[in-house]
């Protein structure tokens, strides 16, 4: 009997994408995040290709010194002996993969050379194109040049995989297909460059997307070099995917073809042990969050604290795409539904998003001193009181009751009336965290709709036109751990291919908002009956107007406010019990298939 013989190749998978080792915005967290289920997977066998910017690389990238003798480390001191300045090394982050990255900067002589071939071969215009586009075209080119090398040595006894991630790693892929390279090519779009363009210019986005050129639309928005590449990227691709139902109608009138399959985003999900464990930190972070709104608020006036609830949007200013409109909108007809009905709850709202500014209100810090100066003072008193009133007891002849008042020195009390005094304020606390360069959508609202943080007013508004980091002195927290402190996340978004936000509250064990024109709103209907008794509120976008989903989100957050305590923590528990869907390890799978169907597809 014959014996037998494996015939089926080896297969290697190359990811190609700008922001490997290159953080700008949410695709970095895209590849990120799933690179350990890439390593488990294919091992040895999985590289990443990025450009090579030094700052960026100083904290993310570890070079190999001595190059390894495999097939990647061949190829880059092949294309170092063509003359290009490559770095190959480790991305560190979990799962530690092989990364190739190339010093576009060191390749500027050829740019000329590069934008001539795109015109000659592709009909690409690349005249008075911005710098970042420069940049692209470099590094598309050093792509297309390692992939044709490593393709000339190792084509004939490994099938070679390349994932590309939007058009800034595609600009190579239409001549790699040209010039007939042996690789199987899969590329994904997570936004359509003319979708973000249009969606947050033209009303009625959605139902006049069948009726756009996209020709004539790329010009008049001076965007035709990107949207061309992407196109061309897009129909030269053995796969087509994109993330989400919702930017695959996009696809097909931007890019001219129907993705093969959507390929959703997933998070690195750590479960606790202990199921009780993440209702821990919500309590514990949750009281850091009502230490600054003590000292934000409470000069002017107080409220329970125990009656209070923090609801947050986040995510790049885009005040229609990401629907902070339509949030505001709900948050003045919630406010009067709460004044209406008499309720003694509170809502805090925090809306965080990166807004050129100044510095931070000086009434804001001042306040927030005055806070700590207070706690300061109120912790001696506290431990004087307790030494003397300790004393005075165990030598008391009496029964009776010390006063108390003779236990506190006057330096003390002094102190702590002249604290008080400079706490408290006649002055409405500020609805803005810092001084802006110029008013924008946010400030014009609050003023106009009276939401500015008045006594009767039920809703209170944070606007903190920054970023949350650890080190921000208004907080002291980290993003993640900002969201954990809260109760609902707010994202009703207009235009979201996907929309990372609500996934993040999810796997934090918090319920969220989202909206059905969101890739996530989208996937979460189709995979799941009742995701609104799971804490995933869906606000219908697709067929009711700006009014009707205003009305559709206040009611949903005045039941939200209504709700018991106990059932906001059981809401939670459900909400924190369903993250395991979002693991990469569940959602690699769309990926896998993608790269099979690239592979069958590459077969002469």
């Amino acid at each position: 009997m014959e014996p037998y013989v494996k015939t089926t190749k080896n297969a290697l998978l190359f990811e190609a994408a700008w922001e490997v080792c290159n953080q700008v915005g949410g695709i970095y967290t895209v590849i990120r995040t799933k690179v350990p289920a890439m390593v488990e997977k294919w091992g040895e066998d999985y590289f990443l290709l990025g450009p090579y910017f030094s700052q960026k690389a100083a904290s993310e990238f570890e070079p190999i010194s001595d190059l390894d003798d495999s097939p990647a480390g061949r190829t880059v001191r092949r294309m170092r002996e063509l003359g290009y300045t490559v770095h190959y090394g480790y991305w560190l982050v979990t799962g530690k993969p092989r990364v190739i990255l190339f010093d576009i900067m060191s390749m500027a002589p050829q740019l000329d050379k590069i934008k001539y071939e795109l015109w000659e071969n592709h009909r690409i215009s690349t005249l008075n194109v911005e710098e970042l586009v420069n940049q692209v075209l470099l590094f598309g080119e050093a792509v297309r040049v390692y992939l044709t090398e490593f393709a000339a040595e190792n084509a004939r006894k490994s099938e070679i995989v390349v994932q590309f991630h939007e058009w800034m790693a595609g600009s190579g892929l239409p001549d790699l297909r040209r010039d007939n390279v042996k690789i199987a090519t899969t590329f994904t779009t997570h936004a359509t460059m003319l979708g973000r363009y249009l969606a947050q210019s033209v009303e009625g986005f959605y139902n006049k997307l069948p009726f756009f050129d996209w020709e004539h639309e790329a010009r008049n928005y001076g965007i035709e070099t990107q949207a061309t590449i992407e196109r061309l990227a897009a129909q030269n691709a053995h796969v087509l995917t994109t993330v989400s139902d919702v930017t695959a109608r996009e696809c097909e009138v931007f890019l001219g073809r129907m993705p093969d399959l959507v390929t959703p985003n997933g998070l690195n999900v750590t479960r606790f042990s202990a199921v009780h464990e993440f209702q821990n930190l919500h309590v514990k972070f949750k009281e850091q969050i009502h230490e600054f709104v003590l000292g934000h608020f409470f000069p002017s006036y107080s409220f329970d604290l125990d009656k209070t609830l923090y609801f947050f949007t986040s995510g790049r200013f885009e005040y229609s795409n990401k629907g902070y409109d339509l949030t505001l909108e709900a948050l003045a007809r919630l406010n009067w539904k709460m004044v209406q009905a008499n309720m003694d709850m509170t809502v805090v709202m925090f809306i965080v998003t990166k807004q050129p500014y100044h510095s931070i209100n000086a009434d804001v810090l001042q306040s927030r001193a005055v806070l700590d100066e207070l706690q300061e003072t109120c912790t001696a008193i506290e431990k004087q009181v307790g030494e003397r009133l300790f004393l005075a007891t165990a030598a008391g002849s009496d029964h009776k009751m010390p006063d108390l008042n003779n236990f506190v020195d006057e330096y003390w009390r002094l102190r702590l009336r002249r604290t008080i005094q400079t706490w408290k304020t006649e002055r409405l606390p500020a609805f803005v965290t810092h001084d802006l360069k110029q008013d924008d959508g946010i400030t014009d609202f609050c003023r106009k709709a009276n939401l500015v943080n008045n006594e009767r007013d039920r809703v209170k508004i944070v606007y903190h036109p920054d970023f949350i980091s650890s080190t921000n002195p208004l907080f002291g927290l980290d993003y993640g751990q900002f969201v954990r402190g809260c109760h609902l996340g707010v994202f009703p978004s207009y235009y979201e291919p996907w929309g990372y936000t609500p996934l993040e509250c999810i796997v934090r064990g918090v319920p969220t908002v989202t909206s059905d024109l969101s890739g996530f709103g989208d996937y979460i209907m189709q995979i799941m009956r009742d995701f609104e008794n799971r804490g995933i509120y869906v606000i219908n976008r697709k067929s009711q107007n700006f009014s009707q989903a205003a009305d559709q989100m206040a009611d949903i957050l005045f039941k939200f406010v209504r709700m018991q305590r106990r059932d906001r923590i059981m809401q939670r528990n459900r909400v924190e019990n369903i993250s395991d869907i979002f693991d990469w390890t569940n959602l690699r799978s769309y990926y896998d298939t993608a790269h099979d169907l690239a592979i069958k597809r590459k077969k002469p």
